[in-house]
């Protein structure tokens, strides 16, 4: 049993059979009786004090009896003289010897008088007499309950004590924080953590609440970006407009004009789907961008290989007795386009109908920041995204690698297989970038990963057909495309 239980508390209890705590064993505290404790005791009566009503209730229940009271005109216990002896009580319900708990108050009362009157004579008490009065001693200073240590220094705020091993208690040294740590006073047994809504001081002595950052409209890496995706929406919106006005053209005509607006559009709805990661994020733009992301460019990238396979079947077409014409044609490049988006969509759908984003504040990335962003939900459904995407992106290299030999009059594999070049290489130094980088920066790296793999399609594929439509005219014909062999 737990040290010193009250068995018996009450009067009721005292005729209780307390056979069955026979054979316990319980813990004790340690006690002594102080010179002339028992005889106090033995003179204590209800009598001999003036002010103290807890004895006549307490002697009420002790002894079973009532004192007189003239307002109780029959009494049914027994009357209270005031004479009962307190050793007649069982000892189970009252001890004459002082309790363990007692005896500790009453050593810290001895303390703390002894220690009052070590600081009284401690040093000479300066007296004088004014007008031939007897004048206070001046500037006594507050006696301290702390007990100062005798060998170590005092640990400032920032430190925690460490105990030195085999010396005694009072001798420590001091040692700092650990990081995330702090400690605001002196002499702190441990440090305490912060919440995770502010980060340690340099000093560690204090906690700073964290500032709330994300990638924003007023910042200049976010204008920036914004800017960047502004001015290429703009020329894929002039390049498309070009191929518009020159309808008609052979360069146009050449390798699907359907698929070649088709690429367009999807190019500037990329590049325009790079500012939902720019602002604070909200329920909707969480639920958009990864997406809406992954869904356009595979738009992009399934036109890309669609506009490659057109390439390869046409010159195989060409050949006397071929029976690739009959694949040459719309319906096929339609069902390359439909059937790799609707993959990546139906992987998107999934994503939002299991573990959809959701705007979050993340506390623990950057110290000193809480970064405002999107929490994504599921990171193997991200990467699920960005994998097919990948996927795509690989096959529409591997065969535009294959057909870069093809006669000059087919040279759009050429230009394809460059800028799939540049779109995988941008796309694999995403991965560690991503990895590597914490707060609204990593949402910085999506952007420029989409802005520059998006640019390196438009640039490759339609700036050098610009070039003929708008500067070299007279190259825009039938005749001049027929020579253009190897």
């Amino acid at each position: 049993m737990t040290a010193q239980i009250e068995l018996l508390s009450f009067t009721y209890q005292r005729t209780w059979d307390a056979e069955i705590f026979h054979g316990a064993i319980s813990f004790t505290i340690h006690t002594s009786d102080p010179p002339g404790f028992r005889q106090f005791l033995q003179s204590r009566n209800p009598s001999s004090t003036n002010g103290d009503g807890f004895i006549r209730s307490f002697w009420q229940n002790a002894f079973d009896c009532v004192f007189p009271n003239p307002d109780l005109v029959t009494v049914n216990e027994g009357i209270c003289t005031g004479q009962e002896k307190l050793e007649s009580l069982p000892g189970p319900f009252f001890e004459m010897g002082m309790l363990g708990h007692s005896y500790s108050v009453y050593n810290a009362v001895h303390a703390v008088a002894r220690a009052l009157h070590a600081m009284s004579s401690s040093g000479p008490l300066h007296r004088s007499l004014v007008d031939g009065r007897e004048r206070k001693p001046q500037n006594q200073q507050l006696w301290q309950v702390q007990p100062l240590s005798v060998c170590s220094k005092s640990c400032s705020p920032g430190f925690s004590k460490k105990v030195k091993e085999g010396e005694p208690f009072c001798c420590y040294e001091c040692i700092p924080c650990p990081e995330g740590k702090v400690s605001h006073q002196k002499d702190m047994d441990d440090c305490q953590k912060c919440t995770e809504e502010n980060y340690p001081s340099e000093k560690r002595n204090v906690c700073i609440p964290k500032t709330l950052v994300c990638l924003t409209y007023e910042e200049p890496l976010g204008i920036g970006l914004a800017f960047f995706a502004l001015l290429l929406s703009f020329i894929t919106a002039l390049v498309l407009r070009t191929f518009r006005k020159h309808h008609n053209t052979p360069i146009v005509k050449a390798n699907n004009r359907n698929l070649t607006y088709t690429l367009l559009i999807s190019l500037l709805l990329c590049f325009l789907s790079s500012l939902l990661f720019i602002g604070h994020p909200t329920k909707v733009t969480c639920l958009l961008r990864q997406a809406a992301f992954g869904i356009i460019f595979s738009v992009a990238v399934s036109c890309v290989l669609a506009k490659t396979i057109t390439v390869v079947l046409a010159f195989m077409a060409t050949k006397p007795g071929s029976r690739m014409r009959k694949w040459v044609g719309t319906r096929l490049d339609i069902s390359i386009v439909l059937s790799c988006s609707l993959i990546q969509t139906g992987i998107c759908i999934w994503w939002l109908a299991t573990s959809p984003p959701s705007p979050d504040t993340d506390k623990h990335s950057v110290l000193q920041e809480m970064v405002l962003g999107c929490n994504e939900g599921s990171i193997t459904m991200f990467y699920c995204v960005l994998g097919y995407m990948s996927f795509l992106a690989i096959v529409s290299f591997t065969v535009a690698f294959l057909a870069r030999k093809l006669p000059d009059s087919f040279n759009e594999a050429k230009l394809i297989t460059f800028s799939m070049l540049i779109f995988c290489c941008v796309w694999l130094s995403f991965l560690p970038a991503y990895l590597s980088t914490k707060g609204k920066y990593m949402v910085a790296v999506e952007i420029f990963s989409i802005l520059a793999s998006s640019a390196g399609l438009l640039g490759c594929i339609f700036f050098p057909k610009c070039y003929i439509i708008v500067l070299k005219p007279e190259l825009n014909n039938k005749k001049q495309l027929a020579r253009r062999k190897d």
